[in-house]
């Protein structure tokens, strides 16, 4: 599907994606064949992401450790390249962001959020209350919401991107392999044709 081929409002919310990401994401153009979902899904990602109690670095992080538990590259290099070229995060800790139980650049309360985020990424998922008593020592409620608001929203993105192998685009492609080491992060079935 072609920019031009869609309607008004669809290249409205592309138009949206394009600004925030910095280049047309594929997923987009996909669910542009579903206009109400690319829809939804576009206030859905703007009340997830606008600015709210949680620091917008932390919340792309979650979104990496989740879709990196999930198995999504697509999604694990959109939120790792987001988390530097939109939320102003550090290169060097987000390359470290799969070492946070242990790096010291790491705070408490990030290692319980990113904890939380990679039990609940994973299938099964492994989120048990022992999590939720770990996020409460360092956030409010307000902020465990918009933990769960992120862990949840790429719980959909994680399933739609990779079981239709979305095609990852030049930016988040080249700034997640010249991040992450192989046993990190590989394209997958994401890589271009």
């Amino acid at each position: 599907m072609q920019v031009e081929d869609l309607p008004p409002a669809t290249r409205e919310a592309l138009t949206y994606a394009q600004g925030i990401m910095g280049f047309a994401p594929n997923d987009v153009l996909t669910m542009a064949h579903w206009p109400e979902l690319l829809e939804a899904m576009e206030r859905l990602v703007q009340t997830i992401y606008k600015p709210g109690a949680l620091d917008p670095v932390l919340k792309r992080l979650i979104a990496t450790i989740t879709s990196g538990a999930a198995g999504c590259r697509y999604c694990q290099a959109h939120t790792a390249h987001g988390a530097v070229q939109m939320a102003g995060g550090e290169r060097n800790k987000i390359a470290k962001v799969w070492e946070y139980s242990t790096d010291p650049a790491f705070s408490d309360a990030e290692r319980a959020a990113l904890d939380l985020a990679l039990a609940a990424g994973s299938q099964p998922n492994a989120a048990t209350d022992d999590h939720f008593r770990e996020l409460e020592k360092h956030f409010s409620k307000q902020e465990i919401m918009e933990i769960m608001g992120v862990i949840s929203l790429f719980g959909f993105l994680n399933r739609w991107n990779d079981t239709l192998a979305t095609e990852l685009e030049d930016k988040p492609l080249d700034f997640a392999s010249s991040t992450y080491s192989s046993d990190v992060w590989e394209p997958g079935r994401h890589r271009r044709s």
